[in-house]
C-alpha cells in the first residue's frame, strides 16, 4: 500500500499526508453517492406519491450535504486552520463578489424557515406566475401559468427564478391562506332584452355551479383567521347589474378554486348559452351601430315634440 502511496506521490507530484486526504475525500464522496442511488431506489419502490418521493429525496440530500461537509472538514482540518487568516483577508472580497449568490441562499434559508410557499403552492411573484415544483440553495421552480394562455392555464414552460426575487418582488400565493379566489364573469345583454329574467337565470346558474364551494370555504377562512386578518361576510354568489356602452351588465361573482377556474368559466358560460336560447326576450349583446328615433321609439313621455 506504501508503494501504490509513493508511486502515486511520483505521478501526482503530491505529499503522501496530502495525497492520503484526498483519497479518504473521494472515498467519502463515492460513498454517499452510493448510498443517495440505494435510498432513492428504496423510496421509489415503497411509495408511488410524487409528493412524497419529492419530500424524502430533499431531505436526504440535505443531510447527505451535511454529513458529507462535515466529514470531509474533519480530514482537511488542519489545513483549514492554516487558511483561516488567507480566508479572513479574502472575506470582504468575496462577500462583494459574490453578493448574489448570497443573497439567493439568505432566500433559501428565508423560505425554508418562514415558508412563503412551499413545493406544490400556486404563486405569482413579480411577472412570473405558476405552481412551484422545486426549491433549491439558489433557485425555485415553477411551471409557469398564464402569460399567452388564457385562464391560468400552464404553458408547459419551466421558470428558474433565483431566490433573491424573494426580498425584490411582491410575492402572491393562491394556496396558503384562505384557499380560493373570488372570480367574475359579465355577461351583457341588450337595453331591450328583459335584464330582470335574466339575472334571476344567472343567479340561479351561478348558485347551481357553486354551491359546493361556500361551506368549505367558511372553514378555510376560519382556520385562515388564526393566522391572518382574513374575514368575509358573504361566501354566497352574487350577481351585479351595472350599465354599459352597449347594454345592461351582469356581472356574476362567485368563488373557486384557482387549478379549476377555465373549468367553472366553461361550465357556466354552457348553461347561460343553453338557458339564454330559450328565451325569445332576452339578446347578447355586442359592440354595434344603430339608428335610433327617439319621435317612434322613446318613452311617451320622454319623445321629442313632432315637427
Amino acid at each position: 500500500m506504501e508503494n501504490i502511496y509513493n508511486w502515486l506521490g511520483d505521478v501526482t507530484g503530491l505529499n503522501t499526508v496530502l495525497l492520503l486526504k484526498l483519497i479518504k475525500s473521494l472515498i467519502v464522496v463515492l460513498g454517499f453517492a452510493i448510498i443517495n442511488r440505494l435510498m432513492r431506489r428504496i423510496i421509489f419502490k415503497q411509495t408511488e406519491d410524487v409528493f412524497a418521493r419529492y419530500r424524502w429525496r430533499k431531505t436526504q440530500d440535505y443531510i447527505t450535504f451535511v454529513l458529507g461537509i462535515f466529514i470531509i472538514g474533519s480530514i482537511w482540518i488542519d489545513e483549514f486552520k492554516n487558511l483561516i487568516t488567507f480566508f479572513g483577508l479574502l472575506s470582504a472580497g468575496i462577500a462583494i463578489a459574490l453578493k448574489d449568490p448570497i443573497t439567493d441562499l439568505a432566500g433559501w434559508l428565508f423560505i425554508l424557515w418562514r415558508k412563503p410557499f412551499d413545493v406544490g403552492d400556486r404563486i405569482q411573484i413579480g411577472d412570473h406566475a405558476g405552481d412551484v415544483i422545486d426549491i433549491r440553495i439558489f433557485q425555485f421552480t415553477i411551471i409557469e401559468i398564464g402569460n399567452w394562455v388564457d385562464a391560468d392555464q400552464s404553458t408547459g414552460r419551466i421558470l428558474h427564478i433565483p431566490n433573491s426575487k424573494i426580498f425584490m418582488e411582491v410575492l402572491a400565493n393562491y394556496s396558503i391562506g384562505f384557499n380560493y379566489i373570488w372570480h367574475e364573469i359579465g355577461v351583457m345583454v341588450t337595453f331591450e332584452s328583459d335584464w330582470k329574467k335574466a339575472k334571476k337565470i344567472l343567479v340561479g346558474i351561478v348558485n347551481k355551479k357553486s354551491e359546493h364551494i361556500s361551506k368549505p370555504a367558511a372553514k378555510k377562512i376560519k382556520d385562515a383567521s388564526k393566522k391572518y386578518m382574513i374575514f368575509y361576510k358573504n361566501l354566497t354568489p352574487i350577481v351585479y347589474t351595472a350599465v354599459k356602452d352597449s347594454g345592461v351588465m351582469l356581472t356574476m361573482r362567485f368563488l373557486c378554486d384557482p387549478r379549476q377556474r377555465r373549468g367553472y368559466e366553461e361550465s357556466i358560460w354552457e348553461e347561460v348559452l343553453n338557458e339564454f336560447g330559450k328565451c325569445d326576450n332576452i339578446d347578447f349583446a355586442y359592440p354595434t351601430q344603430r339608428f335610433y328615433t327617439n319621435i317612434t321609439e322613446g318613452k311617451p313621455g320622454a319623445r321629442s315634440p313632432k315637427d
